[in-house]
């Protein structure tokens, strides 16, 4: 599936132009769902946390029972020989990816050490300072280590978020805050998720329902550096009603501001804007 323009592939020990195959049929990624990746950001010269990025789908892999065929470094070492194909001001998305290729016996089971790799560069534009999205409820929920694989970017993961995603859209809103198995905020069902009351950045603690992001992890220690009380903390739908602003966190977009609630309304808040403009800073070495 292409979602950006432009796209370059490492496959098979070099970089093609397009959007190359890299699965079989009978892969087993293909049938029974084996696939791991995660998604870094080159833009402004930069590529913010790269490595962490690396050294997670490597972590990823391990969760499905896949042996990673290149370490992080090695990954790292090989975008970075991707980026410098493109002119340098082409703002990128970078997804390393891992797969199954043949599973055991019973073909459930993934061979650890037959696993296929690629790292797929596309053109996608950082999204427009002033974007904004508005969030509801939805039925579905984020799903417990024991019932999923919930400690790794996993492909398998993502038809329940889709099934969020929908239902927000039928009701007509951007995205969907979701509830974990004892009914407590999670996240949305594509980012992470913080809100701002009387001051103080809260946001849901990690209880292995979603996956702590990245980009969450760098907020955190910049809001913190430039003196913000930031909390991990159990929060409920209401908390999210209460708060004064209310802002999502991803790698594609870094911060969304969130401007309703299921008909509560917030303003664009100060902390925010001050998370993007702290998280650019950091990324250019300033």
């Amino acid at each position: 599936m292409a979602t950006g323009t432009n796209i370059r592939t490492y496959f098979e020990g070099q970089w093609h132009e397009g959007d190359v195959p890299i699965m079989r049929a009978a892969d087993h990624g293909a049938w029974v769902g084996s696939t791991v990746f995660d998604g870094a950001r080159y833009a402004h010269g930069v590529a913010p946390d790269l490595m962490a990025h690396c050294e997670r789908v490597n972590r990823s892999a391990r969760a499905l029972m896949l042996e990673p065929t290149h370490s992080a470094q090695e990954i790292h070492d090989i975008t970075w020989q991707g980026i410098a194909l493109y002119d340098a001001d082409t703002p990128l998305y970078i997804r390393p990816m891992y797969w199954g290729l043949d599973g055991d016996a019973t073909a459930v089971v993934p061979k650890s050490d037959t696993v296929g790799f690629c790292i797929c560069l596309e053109q996608i534009p950082l999204a427009p300072p002033d974007r904004t999205a508005r969030l509801t409820t939805t039925q579905f929920r984020r799903p417990v280590l024991a019932d999923n694989v919930t400690n790794a970017k996993a492909g398998c993961l993502y038809p329940n978020n889709a099934r969020m995603l929908a239902e927000a859209r039928a009701k007509g809103y951007d995205n969907a805050l979701v509830a974990d198995a004892m009914g407590n905020v999670a996240e949305t069902a594509t980012a992470n998720i913080f809100m701002v009351k009387d001051g103080i950045v809260r946001t849901p603690v990690p209880n292995g329902t979603f996956l702590s992001g990245i980009t969450r992890a760098r907020h955190i220690v910049n809001l913190r550096a430039a003196g913000h009380d930031v909390r991990e903390e159990v929060l409920s739908f209401d908390d999210f009603r209460a708060a004064d602003e209310v802002f999502m966190s991803g790698n594609m977009s870094k911060v969304t501001p969130v401007v309703e609630f299921d008909g509560t309304h917030y303003q664009v808040g100060p902390v925010a804007r001050a998370a993007r403009d702290l998280y650019w800073a950091w990324a250019k070495g300033g």
